[in-house]
């Protein structure tokens, strides 16, 4: 599984990189990636928390219990659910213009802005079925997985990216990079990335279905619904559900205010053929995927380790013993996360010429910069909040968990309106991280105060020592990659190429975790020590 995620990210970056050096960054990147985006938002919307919260415990349970080993149930819920998705795909197909107008800036209205419009709407189109692929593949990836099978819905969506990456390169080749900022798209461009897309999500779920033979399912469609238990299984987890809408719907504010930022940056520069300087979803969404990294790594391996610990914890009504891991894995996650944080204004420049800056891309990665910076620190709050609410989980207390997601979303969709009615174009997408960021700074706070008061307490004062020592040691390390970072500047100057940028960002990073490592020794962050040893000790020779 982990073997499956390292690839499968490693190939969604590269398909990140071709999708920024054939579209660019601006107006002409959002009319596809906001199209492609909202097939996936949709099913998470009408169907994903019901799979994931609802299904696959009763798929668990009518393995073991029912006589058949859950053959019949799993039957019905495959065929009800195909069913379902078929039809809301059709009409989502065919609303495909009421759909698009939701997730689009009203400035997309405008004559000027016709053509690009129309592109959304054929680009939705052809990535609107991917809301049935979407849904079969967890589907039948959570029945692989109730049955002991987890490899394949880890490895699955590679074949996606490498279908993705195919795709863009046959653009790149066949229409090259874009060099129109503001241009629609011609009818060929938008079957081939709009089918192409689509192609992808259908060949991930079409890998699965082998696999439910060699796990021993045999599907046959079954139709008897009535009677059967599929009504007690809609009523479990409501709360899970309601949290998962809540989010998608504010997901659907944040993607209609990001879709502002190109529109009315093209709006502005499009008409003069000076090229579009707004920034929107694509930035947003690109600079999230990267930030993320550390969260993928550190925090959810840390959440899935100490869930079933908290469990057996709360069952056994240690309070105290809940709260000294929360505390324990928050340090953890932090010890790695600050770190990341605090060095990414230093580098967030070089590191988004890395990653974005070829070519539609090459002059445009400098818009990623800021918003990178602000959602990174997100990442601090984000990963706290992921991390607390792990104990509500496991105090099985999900409707307050709901009702702190019900907070964050409000704030987020609040400040949004707030910052990006004040901001210009070019500053969309930064003000939408100080958004989420502030969204999710609260929802932390509330969410640590409420779980404190549950367990009488989380060790704060143990908590804000580790929290300052950890500055204290960061400070002399920002420093020194500071005066590392202008001097190799000074060097390469301003064009500098990529090897010269990786130089950049292995001397900064070298000197910069050298010398925090030295000052955490010096301020004993046993945290630090352990995080170290946790990697030293699976490399072959260092153990």
């Amino acid at each position: 599984m982990a073997a499956g995620t390292v690839v499968s990210r490693m190939s969604g970056y590269l398909r990140s990189i071709l999708l920024a050096a054939a579209l660019g960054t601006a107006l002409h990147a959002d009319i596809f990636n906001i199209a492609n985006s909202v097939p996936n938002i949709l099913y998470v919307l009408l169907l994903g928390g019901v799979v994931n919260a609802v299904l696959v415990p009763q798929l668990v349970r009518a393995g073991r219990e029912d006589p058949d080993g859950g053959e019949a149930f799993t039957n019905r819920i495959i065929t009800l659910a195909g069913l379902f998705l078929i039809a809301v795909t059709v009409i989502l197909v065919v609303a495909a213009p009421a759909v698009m107008n939701l997730y689009l800036d009203s400035s997309y209205n405008s004559p000027e802005l016709a053509a690009q419009r129309q592109s959304v709407i054929d680009f939705a189109r052809f990535c609107l079925p991917q809301v049935f692929f979407y849904g079969m593949f967890v589907l039948i990836g959570q029945v692989l997985n109730a049955r002991g099978s987890f490899a394949p819905m880890f490895w699955a969506p590679i074949a996606n990216n490498v279908i993705s990456i195919g795709i863009l390169v046959v653009y790149l080749v066949g229409f090259g990079p874009a060099r129109d900022a503001c241009a629609a798209y011609d009818s060929g461009p938008e079957m081939l990335l709009g089918l192409g897309s689509t192609l992808g999500i259908a060949a991930q779920f079409l890998i699965l279905v082998p696999y439910l033979r060699k796990v021993g399912f045999h599907y046959r469609p079954r139709f008897d619904f009535r009677g059967s238990g599929l009504g007690h299984t809609a009523r479990l987890g409501v709360w899970t559900v309601a949290l998962i809408v809540v989010s998608q719907i504010a997901n659907l504010f944040v993607v209609r205010l990001a879709s502002s930022g190109t529109a009315h940056g093209a709006l502005n520069a499009c008409g003069a053929g000076s090229g579009s300087h707004g920034t929107g979803y694509t930035i947003y969404s690109s600079a999230s995927l990267l930030t993320l990294v550390p969260h993928s790594i550190v925090t959810v391996s840390l959440a899935t380790a100490i869930l079933p610990q908290l469990t057996r914890l709360a069952h056994d009504g240690d309070r105290a013993g809940m709260a000294r891991t929360v505390n324990s894995s928050l340090r953890s996650a932090l010890t790695v996360v600050l770190p990341f944080v605090l060095l990414l204004p230093i580098i967030a420049m070089n590191l988004s010429s890395l990653v974005w800056g070829y070519g539609a891309a090459a002059k445009s990665f400098r818009d990623f910069d800021q918003t990178v910076i602000v959602l990174g620190f997100s990442l601090i709050f984000f990963t706290s909040h992921y991390l607390i609410v792990r104990g509500f989980y496991a105090l099985e207390r999900t409707q307050l968990v709901f009702w702190i997601q019900c907070l964050i979303a409000a704030v987020n969709i609040a400040l949004a309106y707030f910052f990006v009615d004040r901001a210009l174009a070019h500053s969309v997408s930064p003000a939408l991280g100080i958004a989420y960021t502030g969204a999710y700074a609260v929802g932390a706070l509330t969410a640590y105060i409420l779980l404190a008061r549950a367990l009488g307490g989380l060790g704060t004062a143990r908590l804000v020592r580790f929290l300052v020592r950890m500055v204290l040691a960061l400070l002399p390390a920002l420093v020194a990659a500071w005066f590392v970072g202008g001097e190799i500047d000074n060097v390469i100057g301003d064009n500098a190429n990529k090897f010269a940028i990786l130089v950049f960002l292995g001397a900064v990073g070298g000197v910069y975790g050298l010398v925090f490592l030295v000052f955490a020794r010096l301020f004993r962050i046993a945290e630090v020590t352990e995080v170290v040893q946790g990697f030293t000790r699976r490399i072959p020779g260092l153990r």
